[in-house]
């Protein structure tokens, strides 16, 4: 009689698993530390040919988890088997180090012993897998256990594993494979009779083997195991179960066949074939017996694995995932109603890429926004980099590098920009065909982004993406700096789609459209002059807006706050929205600071978004525009400004002064 060496399961960690607990670990337990169930597989046994020896070497004996481990409906792998596992992830390492693996294996071996008593096999092999996860530094520490019951006095076995085909025809082993191929199973029941053979469950063995000789029974199993004198730890638990069911059935020895031929090659058959004796001795008393099974790590000792798998991930992939992470820790923190995925998705269109259009670059991807576009004609001076965070001095050599592709390069999203017209700058006949071509780039710009930002520095050049903004139905957010004040806003929608009061764009105080305000200017004049933390504050309190409109249920009709202070000031809890108020403007004063919410009203005869402008733009396209830009006084023309203007000069002419007669002595 020989003592059986049975072969310990080994883990085998597929990368994609370490994903799938990373998501699971932000999206779904977050703090929560309790157990959750998962899946594993393991298939038969493998070897392979050692090409200078000729010798053949087996593969370990492994189980393999996967990146679909915690689905409902797994996809096992062809000529696999399921195995149920318990998954427990603890918030700290401490905690992990801590814990009591006894009384945890214990909970399992309770689990296996109950599907014992109650005659199933589902819950024979199962497994135990408990980690941390430290996601800043990608490393994951992990310790499987694959519980299995120790036998006492040892399981035996008469003489030794033989090949299978020594006590099997080749004939018989080809029935056995075609019956268990398509749907293979972790523990059946083989009997077999002259040339015929059956495959059977191992629950109905009384009704099986009925009337069956004992040479004629066989109970076999999925060998995960591939070494010749070694069959695998499912072994263990399977005998326990005979032991415990059938000690009468087992009292003269089992016949236990050791299956590994998944696929059959060459009529060269792989399964082992075996008699154990002393089965009924083992299982005197009834009691649940002992149980082993935490895996060793790869030195052979009890203790934790670790996978580290920031040094093979990508650079760009792991800044990535650092956002994320960021974004998604704020969520399940703090706000769990936070809809990261449509920020996510959101394509942002920058027109200005100067101080402000870097900031709000890079402010909108801490947010997770990884669609940004920039649009803008200049190049890099060497004033900007020490502004403007997304140029390095480097930039301004040799005349400067295109400010849009430098900043687009810089963020690593490449969508070049091209330069467009604005009111009060007319447009030479040679000059329009071009002109054409730049506003049709910028309307496929507007039509394929989801936000535009004005971040430019001047008046005029807000007019014609204003006007496009509101005709095409985007979103719309305005940004503009003085010395130490800033203005930021969300523009209004048009009158079809407004819901409620509908609120302004940046020309509906006006009554004047805007004209050349480039012209001859000074160099104050040419260059944004603010204090230096002005940018940066405005940029990200734009971005912040966007957010807050982002995730108000109400969108783009999110409704603006009454402008109180005090204590009569807005509660932002009762704003509706997630994140707060959605202000439909603010100025901010860096001198007192302070922010300051203002709401302004829409106008109808505005020259930005009223309705008036927006139907020539829709009915006369750029030929509308042509005009708005060479013609003096159409704008005002179009949306009756020149009849305000007439009406108000009207109603100066009309008064009566009233003017002192003796003007010396005043």
């Amino acid at each position: 009689m020989t003592v059986i060496q049975f072969t310990p399961f080994s883990s085998l960690v597929e990368p994609a698993f370490w994903h799938a607990l990373t998501n699971l670990k932000i999206d779904v337990l977050r703090l929560a530390d309790h157990s959750i169930p998962m899946t594993a597989s393991y298939t038969t046994g493998r070897s392979i040919i050692d090409r200078e020896t000729g010798q053949e070497i087996s593969l370990g004996c492994n189980i393999t988890v996967g990146g679909d481990a915690f689905v409902d409906n797994p996809q096992i792998p062809s000529h696999s088997v399921p195995v149920t596992g318990v998954f427990k992830n603890f918030n700290t390492i401490e905690e992990f180090k801590a814990v009591d693996k006894t009384a945890m294996v214990n909970q399992l071996t309770d689990e296996i012993w109950e599907s014992i008593t109650q005659g199933s096999t589902e819950r024979l092999t199962r497994f135990l897998l408990i980690t941390f996860a430290d996601l800043k530094k990608y490393k994951y520490y992990y310790w499987f256990a694959f519980p299995a019951f120790t036998a006492k006095p040892a399981w035996a076995l008469d003489g030794e594993w033989l090949p299978a085909n020594d006590k099997l025809s080749s004939d018989a082993l080809s029935l056995i494979h075609s019956s268990i191929h398509e749907a293979p199973r972790p523990f059946f029941l083989v009997k077999t009779s002259g040339k015929s053979v059956e495959v059977g469950k191992v629950e109905d063995l009384e009704v099986f083997f009925d009337g069956v000789s004992p040479e004629s029974r066989i109970v076999a199993f999925l060998d995960p195991s591939a070494l010749p004198s070694n069959p695998g730890w499912p072994l263990r638990n399977f005998l326990a179960y005979l032991a415990h069911r059938h000690p009468a059935f087992v009292a003269s020895g089992v016949r236990v066949l050791c299956w590994r031929d998944a696929e059959v090659t060459d009529g060269h058959w792989k399964s082992r074939f075996g008699v154990v004796k002393g089965i009924s001795d083992v299982q005197a008393t009834g009691q649940k017996p002992a149980a082993v099974g935490w895996e060793k790590n790869p030195q052979g000792k009890l203790s934790p694995r670790l996978a580290d798998l920031a040094p093979m991930m990508d650079p760009t992939r792991l800044a990535d995932q650092a956002v994320d992470l960021n974004l998604k820790l704020m969520r399940w923190r703090i706000l769990p109603a936070l809809d990261l995925d449509k920020i996510a998705a959101t394509r942002c269109l920058l027109l200005g890429a100067g101080t402000l259009g870097c900031y709000v670059a890079r402010t909108l991807m801490g947010w997770g926004v990884r669609t940004i576009t920039f649009v803008d004609s200049a190049r890099v001076s060497f004033s900007n980099p020490v502004r403007q965070p997304l140029f390095e001095f480097e930039d301004c050599l040799n005349g400067g590098k295109p400010k849009a592709a430098c900043a687009a390069d810089r963020l690593k999203k490449i969508f070049p920009g091209a330069p467009y017209p604005m009111p009060g700058h007319p447009i030479p006949p040679s000059s329009v065909e071009q002109t054409r071509q730049d506003v049709a780039a910028l309307e496929k710009l507007f039509d394929e982004h989801d936000v535009v930002f004005l971040l430019m520095d001047s008046r005029e050049s807000r007019w014609l993406p204003t006007v496009l903004g509101a005709a095409k139905g985007k979103i719309v957010m305005n940004a503009a700096l003085g010395f130490d004040s800033f203005l930021v806003m969300r523009h209004g929608v048009r009158s079809s789609l407004a819901k409620g009061t509908r609120l302004g764009c940046y020309y509906c105080n006006d009554i004047v459209a805007p004209a050349d305000s480039l012209t001859d200017r000074t160099l104050d004049q040419m260059c944004t002059v603010t204090r230096p933390g002005l940018a940066p504050t405005a940029a990200a309190t734009a971005v912040e807006l966007l957010m807050s409109l982002l995730q108000h249920p109400d969108g783009v009709n999110a409704p603006a706050p009454a402008p109180q202070v005090g204590k009569d000031a807005p509660d932002p809890h009762a704003s509706g929205g997630v994140l707060g108020l959605v202000p439909h403007q603010l100025r901010g004063f860096l001198t007192e600071f302070r922010n300051m919410l203002i709401t302004g009203a829409a106008y109808s005869r505005c020259t930005g978004c009223g309705d008036k402008v927006l139907d020539a733009y829709e009915t006369e396209g750029f030929d509308m525009l042509l005009r708005a830009f060479n013609e003096t006084g159409y704008l005002e023309k179009l949306t009756g400004l020149d009849e305000l203007h007439a009406e108000g000069q009207a109603a100066l002419d009309n008064i009566d002064w009233d003017i002192e007669d003796d003007v010396e002595d005043e």
